[in-house]
């Protein structure tokens, strides 16, 4: 079931001054950002696209985590979205993982979600390649493997407990296909050199705490919570595994039948998403204090200050979808067993719009597959 986010003054305080500064400061690469009165094409002058009239739903998906930054802030009452779609029925809709989001947008409960690269890919794949497409990138990094105190290797896992957030997840799979390269079996059971088990991520690091689990493979700020409240250590950063360290976390998904039949407002949606990047780009603290208070409006429960900023630290945004990492980890999800092969991938990509946005900011266009 669906439902409206509630709100609060906080929010819509910190936010109405990021989307101020994101819609007349300068941006990233020296472009200005801000959409200028409309003409006729529904274009500022510079080429920037416009707030546009449009009074139709948009039903929009996001977790309530820093993991998805961007869209909280483009989300958030007077913050991007709003400008750019003032008179839009935009319905924010919380989920916990991204199978939950996918199975609302085959259902049509949903148009468009911040979602990670696995379940993008199982969409992808579930509907023959024709029900979704990734329209643009928002985060990167922030996975880490944390272990007990004293486990210095991958070969002093052997025998041991690890926990991911769920069977297949994109944690999941970077988890088993890291144990793989270092000759370590694990299967879908739980069996196998190293045993895997699915949990959520509340609930790992209860497991962690009480010992019955030694290490797991997840996101932020649950690395960072498992090392501060748990005793964890770090014995892999994913970012060391990618070339220059980059690799999508989260990107910008759409149901195809929408980017189809409302291209204007999904353009809207993607210059949305790059003023959200920028603003926490430019001004973090801005931005960490206007994501804690759709955190906390959406879940009642803020997460701490230095929790937050301890874990901000370990992501990079950015609208590029580092799609050749999720290339890779498809290919690790087939050979684990865990993804019937998709065929190629290069069509979940619809890049079109978002490089016709970052032509008119005057930035570099990003790449799919």
């Amino acid at each position: 079931m669906t439902r409206s986010v509630p709100r609060s003054a906080v929010v819509a305080a910190l936010v109405i001054s990021l989307a101020t500064a994101a819609c007349g400061g300068a941006v990233q690469g020296g472009a200005s950002s801000g959409p200028g009165a409309s003409d006729a094409a529904g274009t500022s002058g510079s080429g920037v696209p416009a707030p546009l009239t449009y009074d139709g739903p948009i039903r929009f998906g996001v977790f309530p985590n820093i993991t998805h930054a961007p869209g909280l802030i483009a989300l958030a009452d007077g913050g991007p979205l709003s400008v750019l779609l003032p008179s839009a029925a935009i319905e924010a809709v919380p989920f916990n993982s991204g199978t939950t989001a996918v199975e609302a947008m085959f259902s049509e409960a949903i148009d468009i979600t911040y979602i990670g690269p696995n379940p993008a890919i199982n969409a992808f794949a579930q509907s023959n390649g024709a029900a979704v497409r990734i329209i643009s990138g928002s985060t990167s990094g922030g996975a880490f493997l944390v272990v007990k105190p004293g486990i210095t290797s991958a070969a002093d896992l052997k025998g041991k407990t690890v926990a991911s957030p769920s069977l297949g997840n994109t944690q999941d799979v970077a988890l088993r296909a890291w144990l793989k390269s270092n000759g370590l079996a694990t299967d879908k059971a739980g069996g196998g050199d190293v045993s895997i088990v699915p949990q959520e991520n509340s609930q790992t690091l209860e497991t962690f705490q009480a010992g019955t689990i030694d290490g797991a493979w997840v996101p932020e700020p649950w690395a960072t919570r498992l090392i501060t409240e748990g005793g964890a250590t770090v014995l892999v950063d994913e970012r060391d595994l990618w070339p220059e360290g980059r690799y999508v976390t989260t990107h910008l998904m759409v149901a195809t039948a929408f980017l189809e039949a409302h291209p204007d407002v999904v353009e809207r949606i993607l210059l949305a998403n790059i003023q959200a990047v920028d603003r926490i780009v430019e001004d973090p603290a801005a931005a960490q204090a206007a994501v804690n208070a759709q955190i906390e409006a959406m879940t009642t429960k803020p997460i701490g200050e230095e929790l937050l900023q301890t874990a901000w630290n370990n992501l990079t945004f950015t609208v590029d979808p580092v799609a050749s990492s999720l290339q890779k980890s498809a290919t690790d999800a087939i050979d684990l067993g865990l993804l019937t092969d998709p065929g190629d991938l290069a069509g979940l990509y619809d890049l079109t719009l978002l490089n016709g946005v970052l032509r008119s900011l005057g930035r570099p266009e990003v790449a799919g597959l």
